[in-house]
Order: structure tokens, then sequence, then C-alpha cells
């Protein structure tokens, strides 16, 4: 006679129904799983052997034998405690009601039958909901995530005999109230902000070109030298952009909940990543022997802010060009392979030559420099690269009388505002669809939503000889020119929109 249990496993945001099996022999007492188990499930020996003693139960004697199936399937992470502990206990007969393939049961075991955290609590609810599963038993510290999922019944347990409890209908428990996301959603921040764009001293373009950026999700580079102000626009920026909506805030959260980053919160702010540029590739693009999301999809819907830009290694700034055009990253390792989600804000920072000077400054600061060093340097940024940023921007520094006035600039609520705007044209705008933002449009969007008049045909023309433009950096500067005319509320793009992008293509674009 045999027991069986059903779970699931992910990997990456992939998840995969297990069945777990359990049979008991007559032999000597031990404990062995099958199935592709990885050490943390190796481990679950132990734990679930003390969790079910300390919850005063009898643990059998004999050989245990516990298969996860299929059997070709890697399972890892410590989620599998809990449905070996009830298929163990449903064979010896604690357990009355046999649980059916309509129950998932996730959660780690502590030595005393309580329930500990685990990751991809979210991805695996959203599975279930979509598959016919009614009901999902989680640990208590993973409610928060697992109650964003309308359609499906989900307990929230403490420890083993409380669901022990529950099955044998002893003690019954009720399903948490799914929460309404609009309810808990940031608001809208009328204050002044801690990085707030009015404590920006000068900067009008720099702010103008950040404002544009956030309205239609494109990628910005700031040149300047030290001390220009670079560093304190960029964290400025997230404040500028608008709440994210339901679809975006679970999306952003099933990544951080397989990532283990959630630590029992929703993830309701855009996301704002700025690594070292002495981190690996790996970090960067993700992957490892548990294939984790990097910092691109931890970026998801977010920022990814890289200051000092050509100090991060060529092999990591070439691998963001497959995320800046598709929104997606696939890692593939001998282990396997899983895709992950990557529609980031990119905003990079960079010194215009090696000493952070510009080569022709006579302030006293500057040193003669090499100027195959400045062309080594400026090469980093290739062009490929390049061709992904919409929007480059020199930040000068500010003038004595702008660091001297008191007077503050525009707070960054007010450009939140405007940015809300021009985000709410583009939600009507792909109603139905799977695009944000106009830096998202398809090739076919492209076509019908930035049409030219006969002078901004005339004037692009012009432009495309003149900047020897490609066909990427073509689509981008009407993507771009269509966002500047959603600022202004227009719905025909106008030379004005397009004079305005060609502006910020930039020294080295």
């Amino acid at each position: 006679m045999i027991s069986k249990i059903f779970t699931t496993t992910n990997l990456g945001l992939q998840t995969q129904l297990i069945e777990c099996e359990v049979d008991i022999s007559p032999a000597l007492p031990a404990i062995v799983i099958v199935g592709l188990p990885d050490k943390a499930v190796q481990e679950a020996r132990e734990r679930v052997k003390a969790a079910i003693r300390q919850s005063g139960y009898d643990f059998p004697i004999g050989k245990i034998t516990v298969n996860l199936a299929p059997a070709n399937v890697i399972k890892s992470g410590s989620s599998l405690d809990l449905p070996i502990a009830v298929s163990i206990l449903s064979l010896m007969g604690f357990i009355t009601v046999s649980p059916t393939n309509k129950q998932i049961f996730l959660g780690e075991l502590a030595l005393d039958g309580k329930l500990r955290a685990i990751t991809g609590v979210l991805t695996s609810c959203l599975w279930g909901r979509d598959n016919g599963i009614e009901e999902v038993f989680v640990p208590a510290e993973n409610i928060s995530e697992a109650r964003l999922i309308k359609g499906i019944k989900v307990f929230a347990i403490e420890k083993l005999s409380q669901l022990v409890d529950h099955l044998n209908g002893q003690k019954i428990l009720y399903p948490v109230e799914p929460v309404e996301l609009h309810s808990i959603a940031d608001p809208q921040k009328d204050g002044l902000l801690h990085n707030d764009m009015a404590y920006v001293k000068g900067q009008l373009v720099a702010k103008r070109a950040l404002e544009i950026a956030a309205s239609g999700g494109h990628n910005v580079l700031l040149i300047g030298q030290p001390g220009s102000g670079k560093t304190l626009l960029a964290r400025a920026y997230p404040d500028i952009l608008p709440v994210m909506t339901e679809e975006e805030i679970l999306e952003v959260t099933q990544i951080y909940s397989v990532a283990g980053l959630l630590q029992g919160q929703i993830q309701l702010q855009r996301p704002f990543r700025s690594p070292h540029h002495s981190c690996s590739h790996i970090a960067i693009v993700g992957g490892g022997s548990r294939l984790r999301p990097g910092e691109i999809s931890l970026a998801h819907r977010g920022v990814l802010f890289l200051d000092e830009f050509p100090e991060f290694s060529r092999e990591s700034i070439e691998a963001l060009r497959q995320p800046l055009e598709d929104g997606q990253v696939t890692i593939s390792r001998a282990s396997g392979s899983v895709q992950y989600p990557s529609r980031f804000y990119l905003l990079a920072a960079a010194n215009p030559t090696p000493s952070g000077y510009d080569a022709d400054d006579q302030d006293g600061k500057n040193k003669p420099q090499n100027r195959s060093a400045i062309s080594r340097y400026q090469a980093k940024f290739s062009g490929p690269i390049l061709d992904r940023i919409d929007l480059q921007i020199e930040v000068n520094r500010p003038s004595k009388e702008e660091l001297q006035t008191m007077e503050l600039a525009e707070k960054s609520s007010d450009v939140r505002a405007r940015v809300q705007a021009a985000r709410n044209i583009q939600t009507n705008r792909f109603a139905g669809t799977k695009i944000f933002t106009n830096g998202e449009m398809t090739l076919a969007m492209v076509q019908k939503y930035c049409k030219l008049d006969a002078a901004g045909d005339k004037i692009l023309a012009q432009a495309i000889d003149k900047f020897k433009l490609s066909a990427r950096a073509y689509m981008r500067l009407l993507k771009l020119s269509r966002t500047i005319a959603d600022l202004e509320g227009v719905e025909q793009i106008q030379v004005k929109h397009l004079a305005e992008s060609l502006q910020y293509r930039g020294r080295w674009g």
C-alpha cells in the first residue's frame, strides 16, 4: 500500500506538478528519496522525521521509500518537506481523509513541526489556479503573496499538527481572503521625497529627458563630468515613474518570490537595481547552479541603474542586447533552461573620458589625456548598445547661480502626474495587448501609431543621411517622438516632436 500527495516544483518561473509517493516496507529503518532530488530535498529526511515526532506522532519503523514523479524532472528546494510528511502520516493512518489531486502542499518543516517560508509560492499558486487545483496549503509566512491569487482556496499553515487536525475535520481552517491589489497599490506621493527632483540644481535638459523616458519606457545614458549630478538624477528617477498596474505587480512579485527576496512583503514599488561595476556577468544576466534571476530580471518593470557604465566588463554590457530588445532573457545551462522576463528601463551613467573630464577641459583639473586611451574608453559603448539607448544626454555642471539658489525646483510628484497622464494614453492605446509603453511597441504598432506628415518625413529622411541611422535607431526615434507627442496630449506626431527626439541621439550615437 502506498500514499500519494501532490505538490509542485519550480524551475525559474515554470512550474511542474509532482506526485509524492511513499511506501513503507519491513526492513532496517531508513528513508530513501528517489526521483532526481537535489541536496535540499535529500536533507528533508531528517527534517521530516524530527517534525513528525515533535508534533506528537509516532514515526514508522522500517524502510520508507519516497518517490517524486515524474522521475526525469529535477526536484529542488525545501518546499517538498510538507508533502513528504503528509504522505507518511496518511500512510500511517494519522490522516483519515486522503488528500486528492485537487490539493497541493508546499512548505519547509522546522524540527519542531512548524512551517517556514519557501520561495516560489506565487508561481505555484498561479499555476494551480490555471490547472484545476482547488486548494493550496502554504506556510503562514508566505500568505501575503499567496493571497494575491483569486479563484483558488489558499490555507495558511503554521505547524504540521494544525494541518493534520484540519484534514481530519477536527479543527477546520478557513481559506484566507484574497487581497484587492488596487487597495494596497502604492499611492501617488505628493510631499517632498528624500531624493526628490526638487533638490536637483539646474539640469533642465536632463530632467526633461528623464520625464520623456519615464513616460514611454525608454532607455537613457547620462554623460557628464564628476559632480555634475548624474547619480542624483538617477536616484530621483524612480519617483517620477507611474504606479505599477496590478498585472505588473504580479509579474514583479513572482520574480522576487522565486529569487527568495520578498521577505513577506508584496513588491509594490518599482524595482531600482544598482549593481556595482565589479559584479560578474552571471550576477547581471542570471544563472548559477540554481538558475536564479539576475539583476536585469530583478529590475523587471523598474530601473536598472548602471553607474560608471564603461567600467562594467564588455561581456556584461553586450549581454544587455537581447533583453533590451526582447524584454526577456533565456538562461541555458547543463542543468536546464529557464526564461525570465527582463523588461527594465536602462539608466546608465558615464564620464566622457577615463579621467572623468572632457578632453578639451582647461579648468586645471584635467591632465593631458592620451587620445587612444579616450578612444578605447568610448569604444566600450558599442554601436549595437547605443542603438538601443533612446536618449543620450550630456549632463553639464550647474552654474554657481544655480548651486547657490535656495529656491526648490519642480517636485517629483508634479512630474509624475504628467508621466502618469502620458501612460494613461498608452494604456488605452494598447488595451488588450501585453504592451505597456511606447518603448515596447512592435514594428506593426510603430507603422500604425507613429505616422508622420510630409514635413516630418522630409526631416526624418535628412536625419537618416546625416546621422547614418540604422533600422533599429530609426524605429526607436519614431517611438520616442510618439512619447513626446503623448506628453503634449496630441494625436499626430509633429515636426517639433521629431526635432526634439533627434537632439537626444547624443554625441556618441
